[in-house]
């Protein structure tokens, strides 16, 4: 059984920056594509960004794009999110998710195992 933890959610002012960490048990990281994904109050889970197995291949939601990257070095665990010039609307549970499949996108049915979620909470 694969579990998928994320860190380094937070509280911070808006146009400050993040780094998420995410990291698998059971397998390393480097077996999945990865996603984050994300969810706000009375909204549905929305895709963030992806990664593919080897790191070559990445993709973000438009409202991300410029602002957040994602990124893995497969000789560590984790894949890591950057975030930078956090808005308001970034505020959100964000999601770590892994896939068995090469590359997923942001089709979140292709995601086998998924975080708990971690809180990212941007003040204006």
């Amino acid at each position: 059984q694969v579990q998928v933890v994320e860190s380094g959610g937070g509280l911070v002012q808006a146009g400050g920056s993040l780094r998420l960490s995410c990291a698998a048990s059971g397998r390393t990281v480097s077996n999945y594509a990865m996603g984050w994904f994300r969810q706000a109050p009375g909204k549905e889970r929305e895709f963030v960004a992806a990664i593919d197995k080897s790191g070559g291949i990445t993709s973000y939601a438009d409202s991300v794009k410029g602002r957040f990257t994602i990124s893995r070095d497969n000789a560590k665990n984790p894949v890591v999110l950057n975030m930078n010039s956090l808005k308001p609307e970034d505020t959100a549970v964000y999601y770590c998710a892994a896939s068995s499949w090469s590359y997923s996108g942001s089709n979140k049915g292709a995601y086998d195992y998924w975080g708990r979620g971690t809180q990212v909470t941007v003040s204006s």
